[in-house]
């Protein structure tokens, strides 16, 4: 069967289980023999479970899920599984060889979905930026152009999927980590509404209100049965995204009816590339086609973006975490420059200035929103107003300025929905003339990914993208 799986989803491959045409030990020796042959040229998987993963496929066998015997992928930030390497791309725990002691409840979850768990992915430190090059790990290659970046955080998961290594990965995303690689790799990205899966037993909240967990894929209908298989709050979880009024599976192919959908190439701050403006003007006049109310969208708050004080007082707290956790201090050598002035900036906020700026950043996101409550169903966006950048120009060794502005920008149209809560959901509807993927974002209703699976699905049809294979891939 061979490299014939790589071509397949992870619905598919799962029904290839079902059917009894495939074992789960052979899914998952397929997937090791394309790590073990791609691999070397991505940098996406940095640490390897192929002895554990051949252990479940052959032994008892994984869980009787809707995905038993897919191999899967997790990225080695927030989601942790027991006695593997736990690192979030940070040179100081890679050098005590940390490992993590049990598993979170979204990777119990995954595992119960019946995923085989066969490696970890490459993410930048504290899985802090745009790309994927971490001192510790080194830099993920894109399998579109090896020389551009996957884009961050969850770039190693996001090249592996798009490679066919493994038909979907374990992302997260605080600032566009799910969408940013979505849109640079040519894969479909959804950042859920906010807590819609859990955090637990770890975390009630990470960085504040920013952390999204799902998965990246390469079809609509595997993004909606992964968010079915992990969905829901855990024991003792501060609040929960309201329930769907059904499974989103069943979303999937579900005519969104005549919906009213805005779209927008830039804002005040960050105006789209030429490329990018034109494929979002592409893809509105597309839904014209297929039925929509479609007409140009000016949200003003998009033009003063607020980003909060979570992710400064975050990194600081995360150092600070770590540093008790092992017993040992982290200092200025051990970390990256800009995590390190993040965190010194952190340091430098009193309570009262953090719950200040909270309260600015939750009147700026009530404020957008009320375009949605009073004007439309769907914004449709660039998901990242550049294309994906060469390897080196958002590296951890460019001047902290420069940096910053660069991330802010190719993040300009996905942050602000980390700090809204929104469900986003990046598709790979277009390419640049050099053969680069070119992600839309669509943004919808806070609780509505029934929305987003509608749509996506319908654009999946009207558009398709899964015949197209980067240069790189099995």
């Amino acid at each position: 069967m061979g490299d014939t799986l790589a071509g397949l989803d992870a619905t598919a491959q799962a029904e290839l289980v079902r059917s009894g045409e495939a074992t789960p030990l052979e899914l998952v020796e397929a997937a090791i023999g394309r790590i073990e042959r791609l691999d070397p040229g991505l940098n996406a998987v940095i640490h390897p479970l192929f002895e554990k993963a051949r252990a479940v496929a052959a032994g008892s066998g994984p869980a009787e899920g809707p995905f038993r015997g897919v191999p899967f992928l997790v990225k080695d930030a927030v989601c942790h599984t027991a006695g593997d390497p736990y690192h979030l791309g940070m040179r100081f725990l890679k050098e005590r060889g940390h490992v993590a002691r049990f598993d979170t409840e979204l990777a119990r979850r995954f595992r119960a979905a019946g995923f085989v768990f066969v490696g970890k992915t490459n993410t930048p430190e504290l899985a802090m930026s745009a790309t994927t090059e971490p001192l510790a790990y080194g830099a993920s290659h894109n399998p579109w152009n090896l020389d551009h970046s996957t884009g961050g955080s969850s770039g190693g998961s996001a090249a592996a999927v798009a490679a066919g290594l493994a038909p979907v990965a374990h992302a997260n995303d605080m600032g566009g980590s799910i969408r940013v690689p979505a849109s640079y790799c040519g894969l479909v990205g959804l950042k859920p509404t906010r807590a819609r899966g859990t955090l637990a037993p770890d975390f009630g909240e990470f960085w504040g209100p920013l952390t999204h967990e799902h998965v990246l894929t390469r079809s609509v209908r595997d993004c909606a049965g992964v968010l079915d298989a992990i969905a829901g709050a855990g024991v003792g979880d501060p609040y929960t995204a309201p329930p769907p009024a059904r499974p989103f599976g069943r979303e999937v192919g579900t005519e969104p009816g005549e919906l009213r959908i805005g779209f927008t190439t830039g804002t005040a701050v960050a105006q789209a590339d030429p490329e990018v403006a034109q494929a979002v003007e592409d893809v509105a006049r597309l839904l014209e086609e297929l039925g929509h109310r479609v007409g140009e969208a000016h949200l003003a708050p998009l033009d003063r973006p607020e980003v909060g004080p979570w992710i400064a007082a975050a990194i600081a707290r995360d150092l600070d975490r770590w540093s008790a956790a092992l017993c040992e201090p982290i200092g200025q050598d051990d970390v990256e420059p800009m995590n390190w002035m993040l965190a010194e900036a952190g340091r430098a906020m009193s309570a009262v200035d953090y719950v200040a700026a909270s309260e600015k950043a939750h009147a700026w996101s009530r404020e957008l929103q009320q375009w949605w409550a009073a004007e439309g169903d769907i914004l449709v966006t660039p998901t990242s107003v550049v294309l994906p950048p060469r390897l080196g120009e958002l590296a951890p060794e460019v001047p902290v300025p420069r940096l910053l502005a660069a991330m802010g920008r190719a993040t300009s149209f996905t942050m602000p929905f980390d700090v809204t809560g929104q469900p986003a959901v990046s598709l790979p509807l277009c390419s640049s003339r050099s053969g680069l993927p070119i992600g839309i974002q669509l943004v919808a209703p806070y609780g509505r990914e029934d929305l987003l699976f509608r749509l996506a699905a319908q654009l999946e049809s009207a558009q398709p993208w899964a015949s197209r294979r980067p240069p790189l891939h099995a």
